[in-house]
């Protein structure tokens, strides 16, 4: 694809704006390891949920959405979707407990809320597990996003694409911290969620598709247009909505889904200006991530179905590019070929600006993992602060290096994110009980991060050989690995001994300052039941005006309206 110099011009700028806030922040982020990662811990709720969004909206995102919609259709998606009810229970009950901690990192929290070697070795183990390897995993499944938007829209091989889109990013990451991420992220989400909407606006419209309702209305299109699976047929609502909402939103540990908050969630938290904050951030994160973002997304999937109805199509399309990269979530960079000059400039700098925008947060939440809960822990605890903020960089840029290679061997984005699903599985509940059930100790976790990461190997390692020795659908095999998983860690915390006394009730003291564990709960179930029911109805309402039925809509509009109605009504007692 031949780009014009309006598209050059385009893509050039937001490198240069990219890099000038790197640079303008560079000083001040340098300046200590709590600026570097926490930004002085001052930070607007509207900054940090946009920032949340923004990291959550990767390149590889709308691939994996047009890849879901290509194969089981728009209610596929409740296999994310339901991760809702996980984010608002982290809104209502978490957000305020974590920043009332006031700890530098979510790793931080085993030496607070545990004691002794155990604690210790845990934070130290995780701080490398999820802060460097699991960690990579995520970030190569991004740069897997870019080898095949690079191809498809440049004709870039896997390296080339790698080389210029990670260059960029490592730079103004490893000189701006997280200061500089949060703005960047403020501008690319910006950019991003724009050059999506006018994307599929420009498609739908082309005249190979001819218009919206004319799309809706093609056989092959209105396969995939339900957003609830067929309830008559077990073997699709079962795996597509029932095990997601009754089962995996509780129970499986995912980035940016975790059960009660962490990772580069809690960091953004933790750098609010106060629990208010850090509690409206995570709500408008929500908000956004669910009910507004992913139709632009099906559509372009819906109008994909049209031009390559399946593999072959894409194949004979890319006829160059390597067969392991020719999957259904190849089709949304493929639809990108359709745009024009200007736009296609402003679509490529959105997937550019999603890419970086996660990237960045990886790079530098994991960074922030491998100095304060590693290497200040462990291996020198009197590291001066610009000690510290030079191990972070160097680790930034240790990470993108083995994230690159490790994408040139990925094949599609949904198997890393079933991997990444199966490796989590049965870990949930222990970190939404571990605030309150004083059983739970390191070694419960230690059992959990184990017998999870056993049984994925598992199932991995059986699906890639020629004869199954496990013939379990996937589905299954996340309920199997929540059932043995949880059964082993409540059996660990029954038969071993909890913190010492004196470890509760300073924690409980620190966190829930001499108040019931349980104030003011049935405020806060009302907001999370409401929450609940408002986002999906905003998100249904979407789709059901996008279809033309406008009933079904109008009614969703308006159970989302009298649930933002209830919420505003009874705010200081929910939120405050």
């Amino acid at each position: 694809m031949q780009l014009e110099p309006i598209d050059w011009g385009i893509l050039i700028a937001f490198f240069a704006i990219s890099l000038s806030v790197g640079l303008i922040v560079s000083k001040s982020s340098g300046k200590s390891s709590e600026n570097y990662f926490l930004s002085g811990r001052n930070m607007p709720w509207w900054l940090l949920g946009i920032s949340m969004v923004a990291t959550t909206f990767a390149a590889d995102t709308p691939g994996l959405v047009a890849g879901i919609v290509r194969k089981n259709g728009v209610s596929g998606n409740w296999i994310w979707w339901a991760f809702l009810l996980t984010g608002l229970l982290t809104v209502f009950f978490y957000a305020k407990l974590w920043r009332r901690s006031n700890i530098t990192t979510d790793l931080e929290f085993y030496e607070l809320r545990y004691d002794g070697k155990s604690a210790a070795f845990l934070r130290g183990f995780r701080a490398i597990y999820l802060g460097v390897i699991f960690n990579i995993l995520i970030m190569a499944t991004v740069c897997l996003a870019a080898i095949k938007i690079g191809h498809v829209l440049f004709n870039f091989s896997a390296v080339e694409s790698l080389l210029i889109s990670c260059s960029i990013t490592v730079l103004y990451s490893t000189l701006g911290g997280l200061k500089g991420v949060l703005i960047t992220d403020f501008i690319q989400f910006g950019i991003a969620i724009t050059g999506s909407i006018w994307a599929a606006i420009y498609i739908v419209n082309l005249p190979e598709i001819g218009g919206l309702q004319t799309l809706i209305s093609t056989e092959i299109v209105q396969k995939s247009t339900p957003i609830f699976p067929d309830f008559s047929n077990p073997s699709e609502f079962i795996p597509l909505l029932v095990i997601p909402l009754a089962v995996q939103w509780w129970s499986v540990w995912y980035p940016g889904a975790e059960p009660g908050g962490g990772g580069y969630i809690v960091q953004r938290m933790l750098a609010a200006k106060n629990e208010k904050h850090a509690t409206l951030a995570s709500l408008l994160f929500n908000i956004v991530h669910y009910a507004v973002r992913p139709w632009p997304w099906i559509i372009i999937a819906f109008a994909s179905l049209v031009l390559f109805p399946n593999i072959d199509s894409l194949a004979r399309a890319y006829p160059n590019l390597s067969s392991e990269f020719i999957k259904d979530d190849l089709a949304y960079a493929a639809m990108l070929s359709y745009l024009p000059a200007g736009l296609l400039g402003l679509v490529i700098t959105s997937l550019v600006a999603a890419f970086m925008s996660t990237i960045s947060t990886h790079l530098n939440w994991g960074s922030s993992y491998v100095v304060n809960d590693f290497y200040v822990r462990f291996i020198k605890p009197s590291a001066s602060q610009k000690e510290q903020v030079l191990i972070g960089r160097i680790s930034t840029l240790f990470m993108m290096v083995i994230a690159g290679f490790l994408a040139l061997v990925l094949e599609e984005a949904q198997d890393a994110f079933n991997l990444l699903l199966q490796i989590g599985a049965g870990t949930g509940l222990l970190f939404i009980l571990r605030w309150f059930w004083k059983r739970i100790n390191p070694y419960s976790e230690i059992t959990a991060m184990l017998v999870s990461f056993l049984i994925a190997v598992v199932f991995f390692i059986n699906s890639k050989l020629e004869i199954n020795l496990f013939n379990i659908d996937q589905h299954w095999q996340l309920v199997l690995g929540v059932a043995i998983t949880t059964i082993s860690w409540v059996a660990v915390s029954l038969f071993t001994n909890p913190s010492q006394p004196e470890t509760l009730a300073k924690f409980n003291a620190l966190i829930f300052k001499q108040e019931s564990k349980f104030k003011d709960v049935k405020f806060k179930l009302l907001g999370f039941f409401l929450s609940i029911l408002g986002i999906y109805a905003a998100l249904f309402g979407t789709g059901y005006f996008i279809y033309n039925n406008l009933i079904l809509a109008s009614i969703s509009f308006c159970v989302s309206l009298c649930c933002a109605l209830i919420m505003y009504l009874n705010w200081k007692k929910i939120i405050l």
